[in-house]
């Protein structure tokens, strides 16, 4: 294990080399360009809203600024989850000339494309800085959490693309499961809407990991609160033994890699 972590540090350069690779080919002859970094999650962020509308009609109630300010924050790292896992569970079979012609950790590949995404995140991450500044949104000595949530997220985004990733080359159809999963998780994480107005079955809510990291970042962000601690660290203690687990997985069936793609 700590092998193949000093392999992966000692290719360093060719980590950073592959990843700018992404972020280039990704944006190259794009109209919109960067653009696309804000457009995505402000797509999501505007479907938030308007399902924050219909339940404001539903309940004769309006909608509240603090709502849209919740729904934003919770949008980025949202995004940022999502690219993340459908691009690092295709990253080995996108990089199949390389993964049979020249040796390196594979590891490579699924962490590049996490960290291509980090670069969309923070595009957007500055749009929106701009926008809670525009609203008045105040800063506090709890945005400290936010590097912590976020390393959380960015783990179980790394865990997960390692599995999907290996799992991918031996059957081509966990892609397709990958991006069902993506497509009605929106509905299952707290999103749009906070984990607490499920009441009692709000524990469901939050067994999902990612869900502890956006309440957490409501609550350091928009209500400058400290994070629930239990949930908090349930999050992290998930991210790091899912991490461990799909890394054992990924190590054991890298010998297999050239032969199944």
């Amino acid at each position: 294990m700590f092998d193949s972590i000093r392999a992966v540090a000692d290719h360093r350069d060719l980590l950073f080399m592959i990843t700018w690779r992404d972020i280039r080919i990704k944006y190259k002859q794009s109209v919109m360009g960067f653009l696309w970094a804000i457009f995505m999650p402000m797509i999501i962020v505007a479907a938030g809203i308007v399902i924050k509308l219909a339940f404001a009609v539903i309940s004769e109630e309006p909608l509240k600024m603090i709502d849209v300010v919740t729904i934003s924050v919770k949008s980025l790292p949202w995004a940022f989850f999502v690219a993340s896992l459908r691009f690092a569970s295709n990253s080995l079979v996108s990089n199949a000339n390389l993964v049979t012609k020249i040796y390196f950790p594979r590891l490579i590949f699924p962490v590049s494309a996490v960290a291509s995404q980090l670069f969309d995140f923070a595009i957007a991450s500055v749009v929106l800085v701009v926008i809670l500044s525009v609203l008045k949104v105040g800063i506090s000595i709890y945005l400290l959490w936010v590097p912590v949530l976020l390393t959380i997220l960015i783990l179980i985004g790394i865990g997960m693309g390692l599995f999907f990733s290996a799992a991918n080359l031996f059957f081509r159809d966990v892609k397709y499961l990958v991006e069902v999963i993506l497509t009605f998780a929106i509905f299952f994480t707290p999103v749009f809407y906070d984990a607490d107005m499920f009441g009692k079955w709000k524990t469901l809510m939050m067994i999902n990991p990612v869900a502890p990291v956006l309440e957490g970042l409501r609550d350091v962000v928009v209500l400058h609160q400290s994070p629930d601690p239990f949930w908090t660290a349930y999050a992290a203690i998930v991210a790091v033994v899912g991490l461990l687990v799909s890394f054992v997985f990924f190590t054991r069936m890298e010998p297999l890699f050239a032969e199944s793609i």
